[in-house]
C-alpha cells in the first residue's frame, strides 16, 4: 500500500523496507523507512500508514521514527485547523472539502495518538 501511495504521489525513492521501522497494532499505525534515491542505504523519506491518513515526509526532519511521528503530528494538527476553517492546507491535502467537518476531529485524535507515542519514553527505551 505504501509503495503504491508513494508512486501515485510521484515520490522517487530507492525502495521501502519490508517491515515497518515502528508499528502499533491497536490502533494500527506503521512508520516505514523509505530509502533515498540518491544515497544508497540512507533514509530519504518516512511514510506512515494504518488507521490514519497515508502520508510521507522528507527525512530532513529527522532520521528516527520518533522524529517522523512528531513531524506528522505537527503537520496534521495544522491540516485539521485548516479543515475546521474550511481552508485548503498549502502543503498537505487530506480528503475532500465536503468531508473536512467530519475529518478534522478524527485527524486531531490521530495527532494526539502520534504525539503521545512520541512522548512516551517507555515506548522508545532501547530503540
Amino acid at each position: 500500500m505504501v509503495v503504491n501511495y508513494l508512486q501515485a504521489q510521484g515520490c522517487e525513492h530507492g525502495g521501502v523496507a519490508t517491515w515497518p521501522a515502528f508499528h502499533l497494532l491497536d490502533p494500527h499505525l506503521a512508520l516505514w523507512a523509505v530509502q533515498s534515491v540518491t544515497t544508497a542505504g540512507k533514509i530519504g523519506w518516512w511514510a506512515i500508514s494504518g488507521d490514519l491518513p497515508t502520508d510521507y515526509m522528507s527525512s530532513s526532519s529527522g532520521y528516527h521514527p520518533r522524529d517522523a511521528m512528531r513531524h506528522f503530528s505537527r503537520e496534521w494538527l495544522d491540516v485539521a485547523a485548516h479543515m475546521r476553517e474550511g481552508r485548503e492546507h498549502p502543503r498537505t491535502k487530506i480528503g475532500r472539502p465536503e468531508l473536512w467537518p467530519t475529518m478534522a476531529p478524527i485527524l486531531e485524535k490521530r495527532t494526539e495518538l502520534l504525539q503521545e507515542c512520541a512522548d512516551d519514553e517507555d515506548m522508545w527505551d532501547g530503540y
